[in-house]
């Protein structure tokens, strides 16, 4: 068993105990746009899935401008979300009667895992919608071995094509959705990869971690190398790319990642550290110290690795990082209008969100450190790096 790198994430040991599994969503108090908005015609758009944590930052773009949503999920992820709105019942595996007949614009698929429920789907409603637009993800790239990896980088394939692990076969699953999307929509598809997603609702908490961390203030374990690149997109600028794609029609497949320019471990730190008041001093640690340490990145530091292909991740992970991590392509999404808020702001929005649930949360799993062994790594860090002054 290889659990992903979501997977890994989501399951690993950390800070605040067991995991709870109702994540607090984010309310519609929190802007989901810029200032900015298209001009287009109304669409009718139905949404799969919509009420986790990227769908419903989409649904309110969608809202605001002026298009008609049909929300079809289980109703089982906040159900509350959305009470106006048209809400058909019924599970992907083997309850899609419901969508027959029905007729839509377009459909964002934000909840495909599996291909032949993606299939099953995309069958049922090839002949009464006009475009789909599937969420995959940068995981379904082969390798991150490849410097500026673009959308026609080789795919990971599916070895085993009867596998439902999604757990250990994230990526690969992903891709294989992809290729179900593409045969049943042939010149009608639209196939979106974000990296790392994160703003205000994000159920994984990486970026939490780093501001929550930053805030507490003192000595911060910053790991590798200052240049260090990482990719993260605001999940609104997500939501207002793929609206945006909807509403001119834009078929193919973009990287949703950013920031616009490259952006290095250290400017992500620092910029989080300019949103708080907090007396603090980054102590940067190099990745073979903490590699010794078996502080890996990911799970314990989340949303750095350094960029090599030797550099070990955590163990049983199926996908690593390498010389391209952190430097995927995002020209072809930035052509097709994708935009970025200032790390800034999502910082600021994602920590006040954070607040609003910091008590409920107290006793949740997280990714990250503990304060405790942060602090023993620093003290051995220190230790073998002190200096005498005579």
């Amino acid at each position: 068993m290889t659990p992903s790198r979501r997977d890994f994430i989501e399951r690993s040991a950390t800070t605040y105990g067991a995991l709870a599994l109702g994540i607090p969503p984010v309310e519609s108090t929190i802007d989901s746009t810029h200032d900015k908005k298209y001009s287009s015609n109304p669409l009718k758009i139905l949404f799969i899935g919509g009420t986790g944590f990227i769908g419903p930052h989409m649904v309110r773009v969608a809202r605001k401008e002026g298009h008609e949503v049909t929300l079809f999920n289980r109703g089982i992820t906040n159900p509350h979300l959305f009470p106006d709105l048209e809400k058909l019942r019924g599970d992907r595996d083997g309850g899609l009667d419901i969508l027959k007949g029905r007729e839509w614009d377009a459909v964002i698929d934000t909840s495909g895992y599996l291909p032949r429920l993606v299939r099953d789907s995309a069958e049922l409603l090839k002949d009464t919608v006009q475009q789909y637009l599937y969420i995959s993800t940068t995981d379904a790239y082969q390798t991150y071995n490849i410097i500026d990896i673009n959308e026609d980088a080789p795919m990971a394939i599916l070895q085993d094509p009867t596998t439902e692990d999604v757990g250990s076969f994230y990526g690969p699953l992903k891709a294989q959705c992809e290729r179900e999307v593409r045969e049943v929509f042939p010149n009608r598809s639209t196939v979106i990869r974000p990296t790392w997603i994160v703003g205000p609702g994000d159920r994984r908490t990486d970026l939490v971690y780093w501001l929550q961390r930053i805030n507490i203030g003192g000595e911060v374990l910053a790991p590798g190398d200052p240049t260090d690149p990482i990719q993260i997109i605001d999940a609104r600028d997500l939501a207002d790319f793929v609206i945006h794609l909807l509403e001119n029609k834009t078929l193919g497949t973009y990287n949703a990642v950013g920031p616009e320019s490259e952006l290095s471990i250290s400017e992500f730190l620092y910029g989080i550290r300019a949103i708080t008041n907090s007396a603090i001093n980054f102590t940067w640690v190099d990745a073979e110290f903490l590699s010794k340490k078996k502080i890996y990145p990911w799970r314990d530091l989340p949303l750095w690795w350094p960029p090599r292909d030797d550099y070990p991740g955590p163990p049983g992970m199926s996908i690593g990082g390498g010389t391209g991590f952190g430097l995927i392509s995002r020209k072809l999404s930035i052509s097709a209008g994708l935009r970025y808020r200032p790390l800034a702001v999502t910082a600021k929005d994602t920590l006040d969100w954070f607040f609003t649930w910091a008590e409920e949360w107290k006793d949740r799993q997280r990714s990250g450190l503990t304060m405790e062994i942060e602090s023993e790594i620093l003290a051995a860090w220190h230790a073998q790096h002190l200096k005498y002054d005579y």
